[in-house]
């Protein structure tokens, strides 16, 4: 199995933890802190040879289904990846899982990926109910869970104190472990800051050279693009003159990467949505709530105005945050739409099993929205879904849903 996504999200600590509680011993070896190992793989794939290397690096035996090992940073060993195809076949006995940052397998030429061997996982930030669990909050998050809306209502105003934190803390591990210990958001602050200089000391590392620069441009223009009233990723914001050719690349690789989440424009609520994209309109997210406050550089003053959080600029927070919680699905197809002139738009169209679901956000008290009824009176989805502060309520055309109950 391998276990992947973007750094920082907590794939190491969580399968060590699992060889610790699960097994009887626990063999990790990290590719990346290991220059000896990295080439363990290259002359060949003897099984002999490669258990006899990680018994003297681990100094302790492997027993088949009592020993988990643990391959960290999988794409730091050359032909790392590959070797995992002949492991399975030569070695099924031996359980064996690896963690591998997505910046070090994007776009990558040479690899082979175990495709139909190895299970791929992916480990995503901390959605709100678990912020909700690391805070010690457990029966409000067990509410949460079973949409006990009667009891939710009551303990709304702690919900939605709750959920502008998260909005600003997050969900990347160590912030929320560092403010569920110190409750000091200041902390948290200064680790979001620490993971967003790794990930642009990661981009000269890991992306092909000629594409560096542009990547920069596209990441550090993400609050720029958020905070325009139509999120629409525009290339002239970053300059003047930009032009998709010159940077499909750089969003590519930032996308496969698991740094920023896509959300393309589809002309018709229709099964298969994907089928109805428009690859050339699409927005861009980070990967995290948390950390799109602190590239944004929100102040903390912001956490204790009121719902001034939830409505800073053009509700980008917000409209960031029900894209995180869609996308905890897998089997979820994210898209939104416009008409063909762009003079109407609902936020977000998900595709949720065999049905096609709208999805209006809402961040501030204005619950009004010529867009998205004429959406539902023009193609007349089963459910629609408007996500705002206002309580659970159904309507007939429509339902709103809690801003802190989007994705349980």
């Amino acid at each position: 199995m391998i276990l992947r996504d973007a750094r920082q999200v907590g794939k190491t600590w969580l399968l060590c933890e699992w060889g610790k509680t699960s097994y009887r011993d626990c063999l990790y070896v990290n590719f990346e802190d290991t220059p000896a190992l990295q080439t363990l793989f290259t002359a060949n794939f003897d099984l002999a040879r490669i258990l006899a290397a990680l018994r003297i690096h681990g100094g302790i035996d492997i027993v088949p289904g009592e020993t988990l090992i643990i391959f960290d940073e999988i794409q730091s060993a050359e032909r790392g990846l590959t070797a995992l195809k002949y492991l399975y076949e030569k070695a099924p006995e031996q359980h064996i899982v690896a963690a591998g940052s997505l910046l070090g397998m994007g776009l990558h030429s040479g690899i082979s990926f175990p495709v139909g061997k190895v299970d791929f996982m992916d480990l995503r930030p901390l959605s709100f109910n678990e912020f909700l669990r690391a805070l010690g909050d457990e029966a409000l998050a067990d509410a949460l869970s079973v949409r006990d809306w009667k009891l939710l209502g009551i303990f709304r105003d702690k919900l939605l104190e709750h959920l502008r934190t998260y909005y600003f803390v997050g969900g990347m591990p160590e912030a929320v472990a560092v403010f569920a210990e110190t409750r000091d958001a200041a902390q948290a602050r200064h680790i979001q800051l620490r993971i967003l200089d790794a990930y642009e000391a990661d981009f000269s590392k890991h992306a092909p050279r000629d594409i560096v620069p542009r990547i920069r441009m596209v990441w550090q223009s993400i609050p720029a693009q958020m905070a325009r009233e139509n999120k629409k990723f525009t290339y002239g914001v970053m300059r003047q003159g930009a032009r998709a050719k010159d940077f499909e690349l750089a969003i590519q690789w930032l996308v496969d990467c698991g740094l920023l989440l896509k959300c393309s424009r589809v002309t018709q609520p229709a099964m298969p949505l994907i089928a109805y994209q428009d690859a050339s309109a699409f927005k861009l997210f980070l990967n995290d709530v948390g950390l799109l406050a602190a590239l944004s550089r929100l102040p903390l003053q912001t956490l204790i105005a009121g719902d001034a959080m939830f409505t800073e600029f053009k509700g980008a927070l917000t409209e960031q945050y029900v894209m995180q919680q869609l996308r905890l699905r897998s089997d979820n197809v994210i898209g939104y739409w416009t008409n063909d002139r762009s003079t109407a738009e609902v936020d977000f169209v998900v595709q949720r099993g065999e049905e096609i679901v709208p999805i209006e956000v809402k961040a501030g008290e204005n619950l009004k929205s010529k867009s998205f009824k004429f959406f539902c009176e023009k193609f007349s989805p089963r459910t629609a879904l408007r996500a705002s502060l206002s309580d659970y309520h159904e309507e007939s055309w429509m339902t709103n849903v809690p801003l802190y109950a989007v994705g349980t």
